[in-house]
């Protein structure tokens, strides 16, 4: 019996599939294995061998992390394999279907442990370039703050690692992403060491480098132990002190950053309010608008809380002379839209707040407070200024902590010992050097 056109065709459509299936699913398998092995850990070597470039310890722990996510795939990928041998000897569609799901799958964890690797790969490779001796100094600056915080705790803590690692990104202002904290854009790992994101504009200015003491402050707030302890005895302090809930909460909310704020005037004194104002200084309606939900003290208030931190700290001259600035710059705080309550009551929730984050001890901190755990007197500040004239002349410095050349740059700057260009290069030079 002669089969009829429909038939044929069939008959010729089962034919021609069965020249293109078993070369496509052979490519398949070579796909998801060669995806595997192209997502492999890093080597320090191809990042520079230089001082630059990452360090032994950040290279292990992103490795740890591409490697555990890396073995899932590896599972899946034999997962894939088995389907594709048993679709390869009966093509059945189901058997088909199978492969497809499971290579699906294979795939869409492929463009997860990606964009890890793209991640990491992109902030390992900025080390290579003409920028990598700035980041490698702001890294030493970042360590030098780690080493003044756990070296002046009353208890021996486990010592954190690795040390804080800056980058560069374009963007208005510096972030950091602290240790432990799943991110979005790593598929919701925990990230494994403090990252510290850096504008070009700072980087370029480092009298502006501030921020980097604000930045890594965040993370030893919460690599200290601060996170609960410190929220919770401020706003009971604000409570007993009859300041109402209101204005308690929204000092609590407050708390990170100006957590950060004490904690970078600590580390760097007086020049770092300088630092601040160089980011909070803005139009006036942003300096006096209100943020109900915002994390940021009102920038209007922020630097009047820095102010007090100087007057507690000592620097009772410095203090008055940023504070006059500030509010002839904005003499009406009024015009916006700080609630009345929290201004009527702003200076002595300033001053409780202040003596609560600094001068009050903590168990975290071996019963030391911030002050005595992170000392900063006048001495200090001469260093500083003695620093300050040699980082203009190109002379070494000296013996002087990392975390003070900023301060030092600032007021060669600002009492114009060499052009921006030469601070610049003298600064990062001695950084490098170290």
């Amino acid at each position: 019996m002669r089969k009829g056109p429909l038939l044929r065709k069939r008959a010729h459509t089962a034919t021609g599939a069965d020249q293109v299936l078993p070369p496509w699913l052979r490519a398949q398998s070579i796909n998801v294995t060669r995806h595997a092995a192209a997502l492999r850990p890093f080597k320090r070597e191809e990042f520079g061998s230089g001082p630059a470039a990452p360090s032994e310890g950040h290279i292990q722990v992103v490795n740890q992390l591409i490697t555990k996510l890396r073995r899932g795939l590896l599972k899946m990928s034999e997962q894939v394999h088995d389907s594709i041998a048993i679709a390869s000897e009966k093509p059945t569609s189901l058997r088909l279907q199978t492969v497809v799901t499971r290579k699906d799958k294979a795939h869409r964890w492929v463009q997860g442990i990606e964009k890890i690797w793209d991640f990491y790969f992109e902030l390992f490779g900025q080390r290579q370039g003409k920028y990598g001796d700035w980041l490698l100094s702001c890294d030493r600056i970042a360590m030098d703050c780690y080493q003044a915080a756990y070296t002046g705790l009353g208890v021996a803590r486990s010592v954190p690692a690795p040390p804080p690692f800056c980058y560069m990104k374009t963007g208005f202002a510096p972030a950091t992403i602290r240790r432990g904290v799943p991110l979005r854009k790593l598929g919701k790992q925990f990230n494994p060491f403090p990252l510290v994101q850096l504008p070009y504009h700072r980087l370029v200015n480092p009298w502006t480098l501030g921020a980097v003491m604000h930045e890594v402050s965040h993370n030893l707030q919460s690599d200290l132990g601060l996170n609960k302890d410190l929220p919770r005895q401020l706003g009971l302090r604000l409570l007993k002190g009859d300041l109402g809930r209101f204005v308690s909460s929204v000092w609590v909310r407050w708390n990170r950053e100006m957590f950060a704020d004490m904690s970078a005037l600590l580390l760097g004194g007086p020049e770092v309010v300088g630092s601040l104002m160089d980011v909070i200084g803005r139009a006036p309606r942003a300096v006096v608008s209100f943020n109900r939900r915002g994390p940021h003290p009102t920038p209007y208030l922020r630097l009047l809380i820095s102010a007090e931190m100087l007057r507690r700290m000592g620097f009772k001259t410095e203090a008055e002379q940023y504070a006059r600035a500030w509010t002839r710059i904005y003499p009406n705080p009024s015009a916006g839209t700080i609630p009345k309550k929290v201004m009527a009551t702003f200076p002595r929730a300033c001053a409780l707040a202040v003596d609560t984050m600094c001068y009050q001890p903590f168990p975290s901190l071996g019963n030391k407070s911030l002050s005595e755990v992170i000392r900063f007197e006048k001495k200090d500040q001469k260093m500083i200024e003695e620093s300050a004239r040699r980082v203009a002349a190109g002379v070494d410095p000296g013996i002087i902590p990392e975390r003070y050349l900023i301060g030092a740059a600032r007021i060669a700057l600002n009492k114009r010992m060499a052009r921006p260009g030469v601070i610049t290069k003298n600064f990062y030079m001695e950084l490098v050097r170290r």
